[in-house]
């Protein structure tokens, strides 16, 4: 949690600790103008999710750039009873930046696997458009040349190519539900991960502003000396190590998916399918996730 007590003695910190924007313009903005048709409404969704991950990032920035302006401002009153407890107010809310810019570093794990679904899309649809073609092909040759050599040519092209999209249909299916389960579990996580250690930081910053006396004084006396310095002390170590002994409260998502071989489809010979719990990513630390393979480099045709 900051691994201090004070904001004080780092005063840049607010304007430079924060995250930094990584959602810039690239080359990669403009895939949208020529998408398949099947990924354009996946793409969309992908790109109106980064707009919001950058959001939480400038609000993570700016949080920590208030904390920083807490704390100053409660040095400057004169009153040690402010100083002392808006200097760690400052601290408590400066960490809850700091989980904000966790939960963006989530959501764009969930979105990296978000991807995999829109690159397979993307994948599939040739062989969409393959197959319609031929059949496109094979109608009007029947209806101007219904004698023509080439009819029984195109339709054994069409039988490949409907075999061909058969694999490539059984895989998008397979990636799309697996990978749409995975995306929003570690999105779901993220979410009550968040709020969790939201509600604990919040709690002990109340603890905090309870202890500063508000009684009203009369003109020329003064309040008494802050006495509670150590009990101000002790709530932010309670909260770090709160933070610290933080556990994951959600229920794991089971996945029947770990017989997928590499090419999205089950394996002969992989035997039973075992479940495997997934929503613990948030808050241990792994990688993102891999990239697979697109279908339309693992499609074997298969001629019937």
């Amino acid at each position: 949690m900051n691994r201090s007590l004070s904001l004080r003695g780092s005063k840049n910190r607010g304007d430079s600790g924060g995250s930094t924007n990584k959602h810039r313009f690239s080359m990669a903005t403009l895939r949208g103008v020529r998408q398949a048709e099947l990924s354009k409404k996946l793409y969309t969704l992908i790109k109106t999710q980064n707009h919001s991950i950058g959001a939480y990032e400038t609000a993570a920035k700016e949080q920590a750039h208030i904390a920083s302006q807490l704390s100053d401002w409660g040095e400057e009153t004169g009153d040690d009873a402010i100083s002392d407890i808006s200097d760690k107010l400052g601290v408590l809310l400066s960490e809850l930046a700091e989980q904000e810019e966790a939960f963006a570093s989530n959501l764009e794990e969930s979105r990296g696997v978000l991807k995999q679904i829109r690159n397979t899309e993307s994948s599939v649809q040739p062989s969409r458009d393959n197959k319609a073609k031929i059949q496109d092909e094979i109608q009007k040759l029947k209806y101007k040349e219904p004698s023509s050599t080439k009819i029984p040519l195109l339709e054994q092209e069409l039988v490949r190519a409907e075999a061909q999209s058969l694999v490539a249909e059984a895989q998008l299916t397979n990636i799309t539900r697996q990978k749409l389960k995975e995306a929003y579990d570690i999105h779901t996580a993220a979410i009550i991960e968040r709020a969790e250690k939201q509600i604990l930081l919040a709690r002990s910053a109340r603890k905090l502003i309870d202890l500063l006396d508000d009684t009203p004084v009369v003109p020329g006396d003064e309040h008494h000396p802050f006495a509670h310095a150590e009990e101000a002390r002790e709530t932010l170590n309670e909260a770090e190590r709160e933070l610290r002994l933080w556990e994951p409260s959600w229920t794991p998502i089971g996945s029947n998916a770990s017989g997928l071989g590499s090419s999205a489809v089950p394996q002969a010979g992989s035997g039973s399918i075992q479940n495997t719990p997934q929503g613990s990513r948030v808050g241990t630390g792994l990688d993102h996730v891999e990239e697979v393979p697109t279908p339309a480099e693992e499609i074997t045709p298969v001629v019937a």
